[in-house]
């Protein structure tokens, strides 16, 4: 089970985004790495996981949502997986492109349904960010994993978050997506999944009036709940947790990169926004050359400052003080102060030493969402962000199957 909570990840350790960028999986493991793997250390973990699964039969009622469960991360952990387990609840898959009406025009959208399922549930599972958007092959995994599981999965691209922008306008996407999968499926509410900042923004769409009837349950992992308060982490390198207390973290830079990117129109003078934005986005995706060209197109001010960001030797704090002039912004793409017209149940998961977003805000969300919806919430030493972070324990493992349970349970209803 060395991967079994890779299932959380749309990212990798590349410098491209949520899968290449740490601002969706700081620590997070490659495919290639993944793959140099020992095998001992794996059969140790599937090992642990049949012991786990063989106390699930004997204790849980029902067992089988738990198993449902763990089929699921086996199947996301080695798509080659074969037995019982991986096997159990199986489907076969129907996958096809298709496109989400939405007030801004269509959006391209993939949807990944399981065959000869009746009254199937659906989930949208929204990417991170990575140019490769819908297409990341990590993201297509774990569609199709939690589809061969009986629910019909839907996977927009958000054009925003794909161009690394952590953007209100994403909201509406989101929605729209889940008003389409809800009409799909013939009025029946739909899950509402997304990572890190994705997660916070799934919240927003699901406490939006507008909305509400399509959003059936929402999934935040490693979300932010407060964009102020998480800029203010980056500036700081301190976590500020709901009891009031304060814990020294050391905030990843990349992560820092990607928040500053969406934000570069404060950092520059108008002229040169465009050209930096670009400099900005190639060199996320390692196209270092490009991003030199564009860097030659901006002024000796801004080329310096962009330079100096890219490098590292910025003065992040102060960049960040220029953000925060406009906390509106910030606000905008915030879960804070707009969840008291949710009507969906939340499922929330954080890594206990997430350096990109810290698992105080998780907290600060199972403060914030109201009690009656809250089915579980989740921080844990497995999980770095939203990948794993080294081998779980039999106690993490049974927490995580628990709570992927909970929300195949919650998707049925």
């Amino acid at each position: 089970m060395a991967n079994v909570t890779s299932f959380l990840s749309t990212s990798n350790k590349t410098r491209a985004a949520d899968g290449a960028a740490p601002c969706y999986a700081a620590g997070a493991m490659t495919e290639t790495k993944a793959a140099e793997a020992p095998r001992k250390r794996r059969r140790i973990g599937r090992a642990a996981l049949l012991v786990l699964l063989a106390a699930i039969v004997l204790l849980a009622r029902p067992a089988d949502r738990h198993l449902r469960a763990a089929s699921l991360l086996l199947r996301f952990a080695d798509e080659r997986a074969q037995g019982f387990l991986p096997a159990y609840g199986k489907h076969t898959l129907d996958e096809r492109l298709t496109e989400v009406p939405s007030a801004r025009g269509p959006v391209r959208a993939r949807v990944y349904s399981p065959v000869g399922v009746k009254n199937a549930p659906g989930v949208v599972i929204v990417h991170g960010v990575h140019r490769f958007a819908i297409d990341e092959p990590r993201l297509m995994r774990f569609a199709r994993a939690i589809a061969a599981s009986g629910v019909v999965v839907l996977t927009p691209e958000v054009k925003e978050i794909a161009e690394y922008r952590i953007d209100a306008a994403s909201i509406e996407t989101l929605g729209a997506a889940a008003h389409s999968l809800r009409e799909r499926l013939g009025g029946k509410p739909v899950g509402l999944m997304g990572m890190s900042f994705a997660g916070g923004l799934a919240l927003r769409a699901a406490a939006d009036g507008a909305f509400a009837e399509d959003i059936g349950f929402v999934v935040a992992i490693g979300a932010h709940h407060d964009m102020r308060r998480v800029l203010e982490f980056f500036r700081k390198n301190e976590t500020s947790w709901p009891d009031g207390h304060k814990e020294a973290l050391a905030a990843h830079p990349y992560g820092a990169l990607v928040l500053l990117y969406s934000h570069v129109e404060a950092l520059v003078p108008p002229a040169d926004a465009a050209a930096a934005r670009d400099a900005i986005r190639l060199w996320l995706w390692d196209d270092r050359e490009a991003s030199k060209a564009k860097l030659a197109e901006l002024s000796a001010e801004a080329r310096t400052q962009v330079e100096a960001l890219l490098e590292g030797k910025a003065d992040v704090p102060a960049l960040i003080d220029e953000i925060a002039k406009h906390p509106e912004q910030a606000l905008s793409v915030s879960p804070a102060g707009h969840l008291g017209e949710l009507r969906a149940p939340v499922f929330l998961l954080h890594g206990a030493t997430d350096s990109v977003i810290p698992a105080s805000e998780t907290q600060w969300l199972a403060h914030d969402v109201p009690p009656a919806l809250l089915r579980a919430s989740l921080v844990t030493p497995a999980v770095e962000h939203v990948e794993l972070r080294g081998e779980p324990s039999l106690a993490q493992q049974w927490e995580l199957v628990r709570f992927m349970a909970g929300v195949l349970d919650v998707a049925k209803d």
